[in-house]
Order: C-alpha cells, then structure tokens, then sequence
C-alpha cells in the first residue's frame, strides 16, 4: 500500500504532528488525487478532541480538499489524469437505499462513509485530507470549475455545500428574507450564497466587528445580537434563518424572529443539547430543522453555481506546520474566513 505524509492528531489532547498514512491501491473504480489544498472545518477540531464522541487515534481529517487526478482505475468514466478535482465529507454510501437512489447520499440509510474516522470498503478507518495523496471511489469526486482557483474551491467542498443545500431546499431567492446568524466560515458562504440567489440578506452577529466585510460580500442588513433592541427590531420578520454557529444560542430567542411558516435551520453543529420551547414553534407555525452537507449531485450543482456567479471562499492559506496554531485561532473566531493549507508544505 503507497505511504503518503500527512498531519494526525495522535489522541484528543496532543498537537497534531508530522506522520506518514497508507492509502489503498488504486481499484478499478478508484481515483488518486495529489492534493493541492485542504481547509480547516470547525468539524476538524471537534473531532480530533474528542468532542462529538471517541475516534480512533491517530487520525488525519480535513474534508475540504482539492488537487488533480495522478491516476485512474481501468473502470472510471467521469474523470482523468490531470483533472482539478475536490472531495468533501463523504467518500462513499450503500448506493442501494432510497436516499442514495434519490441523490441525497449524504442521508445514507446504513450510513455514508465519511471521509475520515469511518469504515472504509477494506475494512480501515478512513483518514481525511491533511496528507499529500488521497483514493477515492469515482462517484464521490466533485469536478472543480477552471474560473474557481483551486485554494478557494476546497472549503466550498463543505463550508459551500452546508450553505447551498438548505438556501436551495428552503427556496431561499427574491421576495424573501435571510438571516444567517454567524459570520464566520460557514456564514460568510451562506450571505454569498444567498444574496447570488436574490434574497434579502441580514447577518446577525454576536457584534459588528465584520459589518463591512457582512455587506462587501453581499448582505444588506448587519446587527449584533449583543444588542436586545434586535431581537425586538425583527421579531417576525425572516422567511428563512441559517445558523452556522456550532455553540450553544437561545434558539427561542431566534425562533421569534421567524414571519409565519417560516424556518430556523441548524447547520452548524455544537455538541451541546439545544432546548426550545414548542410554544414558540406553535406562534407563526414555525419550523425548527437541521440540514447536513448534500448529495454528490447537489455538491456538483453547488460548485457550477459558485463558477457562474463568481463565488469563492475567502482563504488564508497556511503552511502545514502551522496547523495546531491556526486550530487557536479558530476556536477565537479570528480567521477571515477559512484557514487552507497549502499541501505541497508536507513534502
């Protein structure tokens, strides 16, 4: 089995080092991509401590990666040496249940297989995209457009998708109004993705701190939460709330602010129970719902709708020795708005 170098974590509270991985040989459905970049997701740091469950140590994450296919297998028809090419936060599903027939593998009924700290086919546990080489099943390879560049393509592979997905289900387009609480990795995507679909969009963050940058990359209404004159402001007022904060929020609080049939949807994911008061759902008919990533297809439509209206994340790109200081950073909230490492720094 090839040995690539990579960056693991090698228990819930040590740095992450320096190590080498094996990868599977290429099989006949297999795609080997040298990765280029790879981001850093809040989900990363989550797991590798331990805070949403055990995992096997030591483990490689990172499920936002992008580079170019090396080598194919006899059987694959969708890609080729050379392609630029992403996977995101699955890397294979049963294929065989309803939600699979249905494009939305990422709601496998046995479970998709994430790209790291699950099973993989051979029987390992998967290790993710901090490494220099990566083998994937065809179907689970996303086309990267040539207008995107390659660093700021990787965190659309989940900051992207987690944003698209429920903007696109909950219809999020003109004549409606958007709240993304949050401005942070996945907030900054949800505000370009929405306003590209013609909604009106509002921020709210815990202070005004990124007020510009909120309306430079497309809201129209910025407000803190820090200030209770907001939430008397706009109460009733949005058709759709997209909270990417993976910590705990009074979600009563932001319930209120929904207009009738409206929808706060979490995608961002804190470890903590989040309580609410079904009353509040009872006033407006309000819904309270949760969205993951999306399916193969959905990711693909993502990236040529990004392509299309020139959307891309915005990245501080990061050698790999500086993994452990810019996971500091990130649980500060002081990134603007996606660290990506820069691959080739591990050979």
């Amino acid at each position: 089995m090839p040995t690539v170098n990579a960056y693991a974590a090698p228990s819930a509270t040590e740095p992450l080092v320096k190590t080498t991985i094996e990868r599977r040989e290429v099989g006949e459905h297999d795609v080997l991509i040298e990765i280029a970049y790879a981001g850093i997701c809040h989900s990363d740091i989550h797991t590798v401590r331990g805070e949403w469950g055990a995992i096997a140590y030591p483990q490689v994450v990172g499920h936002e990666i992008v580079g170019t296919v090396t080598e194919v297998g006899s059987a694959v028809t969708k890609h080729a040496v050379g392609d630029r090419v992403g996977v995101g936060c699955m890397v294979n599903s049963c294929g065989e249940c309803e939600n699979c027939l249905a494009g939305e593998e990422q709601y496998c009924l046995t479970g998709n297989t994430g790209t790291y700290t699950a099973v993989d086919r051979d029987g390992t546990i998967t290790q993710g995209g901090y490494s220099t080489h990566i083998v994937v099943v065809e179907d689970f390879v996303l086309r990267v457009p040539l207008s995107i560049p390659l660093e700021a393509a990787a965190p659309l592979l989940c900051a992207g998708i987690t944003t698209y997905s429920p903007l696109s289900h909950w219809n999020a387009g003109p004549g409606t109004r958007v709240a993304v609480v949050g401005m942070g990795g996945l907030g900054h995507m949800a505000v370009k993705i929405a306003h590209a679909r013609g909604a009106e969009v509002t921020v709210l963050s815990q202070s005004l701190s990124k007020k510009d940058d909120g309306l430079r990359l497309g809201a129209d209404h910025y407000f803190a939460t820090s200030d209770p004159a907001t939430f008397s402001e706009l109460r009733n007022h949005f058709d759709l709330i997209i909270n990417t904060v993976s910590a705990p929020l009074n979600i009563n609080a932001y319930l209120k602010l929904l207009r009738l049939d409206g929808a706060l949807v979490n995608v961002g994911a804190p470890p903590e129970p989040l309580p609410i008061q079904v009353f509040t759902l009872f006033n407006n008919r309000r819904t309270f719902a949760g969205s993951s990533i999306g399916g193969i297809r959905e990711t693909q439509e993502m990236l040529d709708f990004c392509a299309e209206h020139g959307i891309a994340s915005e990245v501080e790109v990061i050698s790999a020795d500086y993994i452990n200081e810019a996971y500091e950073r990130v649980m500060a909230s002081d990134v603007r708005y996606r660290f990506v490492i820069d691959v080739a720094t591990m050979a």
